[in-house]
């Protein structure tokens, strides 16, 4: 009998973390609509050109894309995959809702959901898996007012995919209960069409598979953050960085490793000396001191210091986390300076964040290390791009779920 071939389509792919986990999940990608050009080069880097995971179509350049301009210019292309998609997952940017944000309202961003829903209405795949961060179920602050407008944008898309003919069931899942070395709870709603079946079973299945599927990779439930960055400590030795001039990459120590790492570095050290994207900041030496101290001194691992109380222990920055090895790590974000790593003075390097949301160390990070100004708006750098990434370890299981649902 031949095998059956699950197919998806990626929106808003960022670097691809989500199509990484589903790739490893057995899925195959139809294409993948990103419109970042950073962000883009990382997933056809290791997606396209590298594992030949999409099985792209002609009649879409093979580059970023505005999902707005594909809609506009494609929609008779979109309308003939309908009864050939399994699967459509991913969600819009997530900036307008975060709780560790702003919550802007206004922002343009939070316009691209119903860029989804008319993407979603126009394909009609099997099955859909939305993602995004927590505050997206909550209402912006309107005073008292109970209209519509004022409801959780979650509410909108639920109602949205209804109307389309989907069954859904909204979850908020904290990735570190997966195997994920980071507290990072996210929506995650699944839809499958009404002829097909009932989406209530995905979280009990993720559940009841979950220790089965940790235990086959050696992996524990939960992964700590010296479960996940032991080996790639700057104490090993270092070397002038190939992809950043004038700065210094970490070397892979040659020690008995954990069985996260083990995955996490698979073959890629047999070709390569030092860890892609581990290229460490350069640091003044104030800098440098104040780190130290509060490496010594600093009597809480794993809050963030901010207030009044950066003033005590010299802190110029808005605030910083000192990481506790034995614990999950706080989410990954895409600044580089909210977290002082466990042992070094220094905060944490490219690859490390990597580590943390389970990219493997084959999953080499283009373009920029970090960008800065008016430049933010144009340009998605690599801590950035990880920051704003689905852990593929939690996409991963996610596919099989999905594919036993289907």
């Amino acid at each position: 009998m031949k095998k059956k071939n699950y197919t998806v389509i990626d929106l808003f792919a960022g670097c691809g973390g989500l199509s990484l986990g589903l790739y490893q999940a057995g899925w195959k990608g139809l294409f993948a609509i990103e419109k970042n050009a950073f962000a883009f080069e990382t997933l056809k880097y290791n997606l396209i050109d590298n594992k030949k995971h999409f099985q792209w179509p002609d009649w879409l350049p093979q580059k970023e894309h505005d999902i707005n301009e594909v809609l506009e210019k494609y929609p008779k292309q979109l309308e003939a995959l309908q009864g050939k998609v399994d699967l459509v997952a991913g969600g819009p940017p997530c900036q307008g809702f975060s709780m560790a944000g702003k919550r802007v309202e206004d922002d343009v961003r939070n316009q691209l959901v119903f860029s989804y829903i008319k993407f979603i209405d126009l394909v009609r795949p099997k099955m859909i898996l939305f993602e995004n961060v927590k505050g997206f179920t909550y209402a912006f602050d309107k005073g008292k007012s109970t209209s519509t407008e004022n409801e959780p944008y979650s509410h909108k898309v639920i109602r949205e995919l209804r109307n389309l003919g989907y069954n859904v069931r909204p979850h908020v899942i904290d990735f570190s209960e997966y195997g994920v070395p980071q507290r990072r709870k996210r929506f995650i709603l699944v839809g499958i069409r009404q002829e097909l079946g009932a989406p209530e079973q995905f979280e009990d299945l993720l559940k009841a598979n979950r220790d089965t599927f940790l235990t086959k990779k050696g992996l524990k439930t939960t992964t700590t953050l010296q479960d996940a960055i032991s080996d790639l400590l700057r104490s090993n030795g270092e070397v002038s960085s190939p992809d950043r001039k004038g700065f210094y990459s970490g070397i892979y120590d040659k020690k008995k490793l954990t069985a996260y790492e083990k995955i996490m570095r698979g073959d890629y050290p047999k070709t390569h000396d030092i860890a892609d994207s581990h290229s460490f900041a350069k640091q003044t030496p104030d800098k440098i001191n104040c780190y130290k101290r509060l490496l010594a001194e600093y009597p809480q691992r794993g809050k963030r210091i901010d207030g009044k109380s950066r003033e005590q222990w010299g802190i110029k920055q808005r605030g910083i986390t000192v990481l506790d090895p034995n614990a999950v790590s706080p989410t990954i974000t895409g600044h580089p300076d909210d977290y002082l790593h466990y042992c070094e003075p220094r905060i944490m390097t490219v690859r490390e964040c990597a580590r943390i949301q389970s990219f493997p160390d084959w999953y080499e990070i283009k373009k920029k290390y970090t960008t800065g100004g008016k430049m933010r708006k144009l340009e998605v750098p690599r801590y950035t791009q990880i920051g704003n990434a689905i852990p593929p370890l939690f996409a991963e299981q996610a596919g099989n779920v999905l594919k036993m649902m289907i």
